[in-house]
């Protein structure tokens, strides 16, 4: 079966892969593309679907996004969303200004017409976010008005006839009760599309395709043990077996047991068939780091020592036709490849080809995919929950968990700490309602009383966050009892430490990580 296709175009919302991952919640997949894409792209692709996401603008200045009017004559069902809608509007004839007063945040929307395929099954008041300087004052010709608020007189408009619909509010977010309702009433109902996009046929289709296009050939990839890797290399494993070699890179900068864990996962008594090649470079990595203090110099050592050990490893193996790299959708656009936001963040796997390891094609199996399809389509593959549910977990390691020079006594510390900090979340049920959860080592030595001597030790502190995008996050709250629990044992069973610390911080202003 063809795949159906969904396309969001950005204009710089802070929303569009919440927008893309809600419509992929409905079974039917979905892409991001910059509001530059042509037409004739546009046509190329064939949609079932397009939607316009929110963006900081303001539609009827002269610099501000745009799209031509041809976009709306295609026959292709048109949804804008915030400043979708009014651009919309902007460009079919309407008119769009800024009113005396603004919508922030959850109001109460009235529905006008509740028969509008867009609202099927969604009470005629429903809680919606809003968030929006400018309104729609005036429709353009042929559209009704299908809902409104207190102070926006249009807060959803239709016309049907040419399949375009404009919501002023963000139904992508949590805080719209029954925005995953109004936007899979637009994906099926609208669209017309069947749901059909579902992991277990995608993992089916993939580790179909990657046979055909590596035939015979061998196929090198580094596995981390995190999340992203783990599924490429497995996808790889079910779809080419043994022509398939796995480096670990063991850089004594994992959890406590982690290094093991995935050797028992991927290694000889493993489950895959695949040839693992773990390399226990811990000491080297520990040189490399001896007095080096400042955070980003830290992760370009990392970094840079990372690629020098997989150089080697790979001329050991010789000749390799394919590289398996875990890219994953976020990097996608994030990197500024498919969207128009501005560029979070640079991905040394995306956009470019390694110069280290002499190939014919990279592999990026789950470039496709947001992380929780990864996960997804891990355990569709069978890997194990303690693995596919793994903490997030950033590429230089616990180098960025610890403030400060990196050394193998700090290293132990910190994996005992965070183990234990862990564990103790574990078994108080709160594993899965937390974003993410782990302990880092501050720069700080405090004075403190352990029996009857004074002590002079580290100082850890214990980071937790509820987040939905990791580009924001709050500090989660954790029983105290539970808090209790873990710097009790931190300080009774991890030698060197005598002060524990709870990190109540958001993101803005602090970042997830330490450094």
């Amino acid at each position: 079966m063809k795949r159906e296709l969904v396309i969001v175009l950005d204009f710089g919302g802070q929303y569009n892969q919440l927008v893309a991952r809600r419509v992929r919640e409905c079974n039917v997949y979905c892409e991001i593309y910059s509001y530059k894409t042509g037409i004739e792209k546009i046509k190329e692709m064939n949609p079932k679907g397009i939607i316009l996401t929110g963006g900081p603008n303001s539609c009827y200045e002269t610099d501000s996004p745009t799209c031509p009017k041809e976009l709306f004559e295609l026959g292709i069902p048109v949804l804008g969303l915030c400043y979708g809608a009014q651009l919309m509007m902007h460009v079919l004839g309407g008119k769009v200004a800024r009113p005396e007063v603004g919508e922030y945040g959850k109001t109460e929307v009235l529905i006008d017409k509740p028969s509008s395929k867009i609202f099927e099954n969604v009470p005629e008041k429903t809680i919606c976010w809003m968030s929006h300087t400018d309104a729609i004052f005036q429709t353009a010709p042929g559209f009704e008005v299908t809902a409104h608020t207190a102070d926006c007189p249009v807060a959803a408009a239709e016309n049907v006839q040419d399949k375009l619909y404009a919501i002023q509010y963000h139904p992508e977010v949590l805080h719209t009760a029954e925005g995953t309702k109004m936007l899979s009433n637009f994906v099926l109902k609208v669209c017309g599309c069947a749901g059909g996009w579902k992991m277990d046929s995608f993992v089916e289709e993939s580790i179909k395709q990657i046979r055909e296009k590596v035939g015979d050939g061998r196929v090198l990839c580094a596995l981390s043990g995190g999340v992203d890797s783990s599924v490429a290399a497995v996808l790889l494993s079910k779809a080419v077996g043994a022509q398939l070699t796995c480096v670990f890179v063991d850089h004594g900068l994992l959890r406590k047991n982690e290094g093991d864990e995935v050797e028992a996962v991927f290694g000889p008594e493993g489950a895959y068939d695949l040839n693992f090649i773990r390399v226990n470079a811990q000491q080297r990595f520990y040189d490399k780091l001896a007095g080096v203090s400042e955070p980003e110099k830290k992760r370009k050592i990392i970094g840079e020592e990372f690629i020098r050990v997989f150089e080697e490893e790979a001329k050991k193996i010789g000749t390799v036709d394919f590289l398996v790299q875990g890219t994953i959708y976020p990097d996608v656009v994030e990197s500024g490849l498919g969207g128009e936001s501005a560029v979070i963040k640079s991905h040394h796997n995306v956009g470019g080809l390694p110069d280290y390891v002499d190939f014919k094609e990279i592999i990026e199996p789950l470039r496709d995919l947001f992380k929780d399809e990864v996960r997804k389509a891990g355990l569709e593959l069978g890997i194990p929950e303690y693995l596919v549910y793994r903490q997030p977990f950033p590429g230089p390691g616990l180098g960025v968990r610890i403030v400060g020079e990196v050394t193998a006594k700090k290293v132990r510390i910190v994996q005992d700490a965070d183990a234990i900090y862990r564990e103790e979340i574990e078994n108080a049920g709160l594993s899965k309602e937390i974003g993410q959860y782990f302990a880092a080592l501050t720069n700080m030595q405090s004075v403190g009383v352990m029996g009857d001597e004074r002590t002079y030790d580290c100082a850890v502190a214990l980071r937790a966050v509820n987040t939905v995008d990791f580009m924001t996050a709050e500090a989660a709250d954790i029983p105290y009892e539970v808090l209790q629990k873990v710097m009790s044992r931190i300080i009774n069973e991890v030698k060197g430490v005598n002060r524990v610390l709870y990190d109540l911080t958001s993101k803005p202003p602090g970042t997830i990580e330490f450094e």
